[in-house]
C-alpha cells in the first residue's frame, strides 16, 4: 500500500471513530417509575419529576417490569401523562 492510500486510510479510519464517539455519548434512558423512554438531549430534570438517569447500554434486570414510551422535546413522563417544561 503506497503512503497516500496508508493516509486516507487512515483519515477515514479517525473519521469513523470519530464519529462514532459522537453519537454514543449523548445518549441515555430515562426513567421514571416503571416508564422509561430515549433521549439524545442531557437536561436537567426538575426535582419533582422523580427520574433516573440511565446510561444507554442499561437493561432492566429480569424481575423489573418497564415500559418504553417514546416522545420526542423536553420533557418526562408521570404516569400516563407527558408533561413538558
Amino acid at each position: 500500500m503506497s503512503l497516500l492510500g496508508k493516509t486516507l486510510a487512515s483519515a477515514a479510519l479517525g473519521a469513523g471513530l470519530l464519529a462514532g464517539s459522537a453519537v454514543s455519548a449523548s445518549a441515555a434512558i430515562v426513567c421514571s417509575g416503571n416508564v422509561c423512554w430515549h433521549t439524545h438531549e442531557t437536561y436537567t430534570y426538575p426535582s419533582d419529576a422523580k427520574v433516573i438517569i440511565h446510561e444507554d447500554n442499561w437493561r432492566a434486570g429480569p424481575e423489573e417490569k418497564y415500559v418504553f414510551r417514546e416522545h420526542e422535546g423536553r420533557g418526562y413522563w408521570r404516569e400516563d401523562k407527558w408533561t413538558e417544561w
